[in-house]
């Protein structure tokens, strides 16, 4: 299971050097002690100073507003290894920006100035799987993919499944609380993780949760953690509930001649008291990138897709109920034999597109009620004419959570700046309305880096003061993965 995301960042990074053989030009002596320290405790191959891999290392797929590069790379392999580097860390007061996969898009592993990136991706065992208690104990590098692939074997699942599940990993899954298309029925990742263990600030080793499904004692140190984006501690260990591997899954894909009548199928789905799995919903333009990425023609059978997945014994009964409601609603309904149902998740899952968020294209992911998906598609389509900025939305219809991308074509450098002046009004404008109608300005990216210019708005001050003097209690020297989440 070990290193998919490393591989590919060496296979893209010329000139790779072994760890430890390069040093760095312009480092201060202080920081060279401190590189020199750190090195001493780790086996070769385990930290990296070259400019290359450090490069590579140093962003995740969010906007990146100003790079820097890390003073070095270092790979974890153990426990031992993160309250080591932790301890080294926090002696020479040098931030640590930790990261799984790297697929995170809002900017939460960026490295930070003087940081080091710790990499968890080598830890990648799963240490336990119990089927009788319906658990599984992993380290935070396995791949969600593979974890689901060993629950498989028992009839278990891993619910959780964002869109990057082939590649991204429980830890940032923990660190970001991960949604994903499965969360209509089961939840994000907070409502899957049991227990967790972690290395503190000062490099002390804690455990938090419980092995059981119940536990109410104390507070919930771990649902506090879920989703704080290594700005707490360093996730090490992870104790996840598996649920039942459905043993029958219905696929409805229903077509829509506009977007804001899909919408409304979402409603009336849920009017229905109809619980699908999945519940997705793809504008004209999300369709137009897939027909033309895939050679598909999803364009000529409607302009938006809701596609909809029921699970388990009573599958077939409830997809007949979503059939007969979306076509009471105006949708051409179809009944997709199990090799396209497949194939229409599969293009779901990567209508997000194979290129990085950047200045010039941003995909959010706001949520609001239900009851006002119609009203704020509405509000987005006219934000884009009103901003001459290109839009496409796909979004999990069933718990209101939209991803709507604006984006905008380079030109030249004097086009190029108006059109980053329309670009950010127009999103600065979509979290504007998002919130009026209840909303929230990320509903399972995380802040991040690129999302703190936005938090003020949802959050008023005595909230992020609390929250800031939590972040004080757990890492006093404010080494963890600063300036993010909070």
């Amino acid at each position: 299971m070990a290193g998919t995301t490393e591989e590919s960042i060496k296979e893209r990074t010329v000139g790779h050097q072994e760890a430890g053989q390069q040093t760095v030009a312009g480092h201060s002596d202080r920081q060279r002690a401190f590189l020199a320290s750190l090195a001493g405790g780790l086996r070769p191959g385990q930290i990296a100073e070259d400019e290359s891999t450090r490069t590579a290392y140093s962003v995740d797929q969010g906007p990146l507003l100003e790079r820097h590069l890390p003073l070095a790379v270092v790979w974890a392999e153990s426990v031992e290894d993160v309250q080591n580097i932790v301890r080294s860390c926090a002696a020479h007061q040098v931030p640590i920006v930790a990261r799984g996969a790297g697929t995170g898009v809002s900017g939460g592993a960026h490295a930070t100035q003087g940081c080091i990136v710790l990499s968890l991706e080598r830890m990648n065992r799963i240490l336990d799987l119990n089927p009788d208690d319906e658990t599984a104990v992993v380290e935070p590098g396995v791949i969600n993919a593979e974890l689901n692939a060993a629950a498989a074997e028992h009839g278990l699942m891993y619910a959780p499944d964002p869109a990057s599940y082939k590649m991204s990993t429980i830890g940032g899954n923990v660190a970001t609380n991960a949604g994903g298309l499965r969360c209509a029925k089961y939840g994000v990742t907070r409502d899957s993780v049991l227990a967790l263990d972690v290395v503190l600030a000062d490099g002390s080793l804690l455990h938090t949760g419980h092995q059981t499904f119940k536990g109410v004692a104390g507070y919930d140190l771990t649902a506090l953690l879920v989703g704080s984006e290594g700005t707490l501690a360093i996730v090490v260990g992870v104790t996840v509930r598996l649920k039942y591997l459905p043993r029958e899954v219905h696929t409805i894909a229903a077509f829509y001649q506009d977007f804001r009548s899909a919408a409304a199928g979402v409603l009336a789905v849920g009017k229905a008291r109809v619980q699908p799995a999945i519940m997705e919903l793809l504008d004209n333009g999300t369709l137009t990138q897939l027909d033309e990425m895939n050679g598909s023609d999803l364009q000529t059978r409607g302009k938006s897709l809701l596609l909809i997945q029921t699970d388990g014994f009573g599958a077939a009964a409830e997809a007949d109920v979503v059939r007969q409601v979306l076509a009471e609603g105006g949708a051409t309904v179809t009944t997709e034999a199990s090799e396209e149902a497949e194939m229409l998740v599969e293009l779901r899952r990567n209508s997000r597109g194979v290129e990085m968020d950047d200045e010039f294209r941003v995909g959010e992911d706001i949520a609001v009620p239900r009851s006002r998906l119609v009203d704020f598609v509405a509000e987005l389509e006219a934000m884009a004419d009103r901003f001459q900025v290109r839009l496409k939305v796909v979004a999990h219809a069933g718990d209101g959570n939209l991803h709507p991308t604006f984006w905008m074509d380079r030109v030249d450098p004097a086009t190029d700046a108006d059109a980053l002046v329309r670009l950010n009004a127009a999103l600065d404008e979509s979290i504007r309305v998002g919130l009026e109608m209840g909303g929230t300005i990320t509903g399972e990216h995380g802040v991040g880096q690129y999302k703190l210019r936005w938090l003020g708005l949802e959050q008023p001050e005595p909230v992020r003061e609390l929250q800031r003097r939590i972040k004080e209690l757990f890492d006093p020297a404010g080494i963890l993965n600063p300036g993010k989440a909070i």
